[in-house]
């Protein structure tokens, strides 16, 4: 399938870092990708607060939201939002949402986990904007997918927001910095954090794949929205999206439940 007439819609909580996804749609070109911001009662990245941001009752009204635009997939575009509630809890959530939109549906997690299998990756390092806490959670998600953490950092920071003011020399830094010898790729897992216009940089920075919250969020929704053709590889957002082949190794319905197209969810 042709890239063109794609849309993929993202429920993105609060304000921070959702002028990435436009970003993606202007390098991209030809694909729709509207943003829905979900409420957010209490920016925190604690477990509590983020229970309550990916809660059923906010995901619903977001994702009624998106059905309303038209889009082909929906994705819930946090992170922590939803490895927190484990792997189980994770699928549950991306079910609701897929029921509510009247789409396939994955989330940021799910997106994490299809991105490192599409690009064979086993073992990686993880550079978490997060409180210990809350990214040890992001590690054992990972784990239950069969990706091996090698090294965890987190910088500890509570709200979203303050995320987001973290600007390019901040952001290289701390990525080349808590990159690891064993590490096939690093995963930076939080979409308050702004990384898209510099995809290419971190990559020729570490000398390996770079995996990004929004960058990974808004692959899955198009992985899901175009289907078994997939889409055609790009230069300038990293080696998730110029790899040719990267989507052969994502079954067909990984981690995405769809109420629509009837795909099976990816077990492992």
């Amino acid at each position: 399938m042709h890239q063109n007439g794609l849309s993929a819609g993202f429920l993105y909580p609060g304000y921070s870092a959702e002028d990435d996804y436009p970003a993606i749609e202007r390098a991209l070109g030809g694909v729709r990708l509207p943003v829905v911001h979900t409420l957010m009662r209490e920016d925190a990245h604690r477990v509590d607060a983020l229970l309550d941001i990916g809660g059923a009752d906010v995901l619903g009204d977001g994702a009624r939201a998106l059905r309303g635009l038209g889009v082909q997939a929906a994705v819930w575009a946090c992170t922590s939002g939803s490895f927190v509630f484990g792997w189980d809890g994770a699928e549950r959530q991306v079910q609701g949402v897929a029921e509510a939109a009247g789409v396939p549906a994955s989330s940021t997690s799910f997106a994490f986990v299809n991105a490192a299998r599409a690009l064979g990756l086993t073992r990686v390092a993880v550079a978490a904007t997060y409180p210990s806490d809350v990214a040890e959670r992001f590690v054992a998600f990972l784990g239950h997918a069969g990706v091996e953490v090698v090294a965890l950092s987190c910088r500890g920071i509570i709200t979203a927001a303050e995320v987001g003011t973290l600007g390019r020399d901040e952001v290289l830094a701390f990525v080349a910095a808590n990159d690891h010898p064993d590490a096939e790729a690093v995963l930076v897992p939080d979409t308050a954090l702004h990384t898209v216009s510099w995809l290419d940089e971190l990559e020729a920075r570490i000398g390996k794949p770079v995996l990004t919250a929004n960058q990974v969020s808004v692959w899955e929704g198009l992985r899901l929205a175009s289907g078994p053709g997939g889409i055609p590889p790009r230069t300038g957002l990293g080696r998730l999206f110029a790899a040719p082949a990267a989507l052969s190794n994502v079954p067909a319905g990984a981690a995405g439940p769809a109420s629509e197209r009837g795909r099976d969810t990816w077990q492992l």
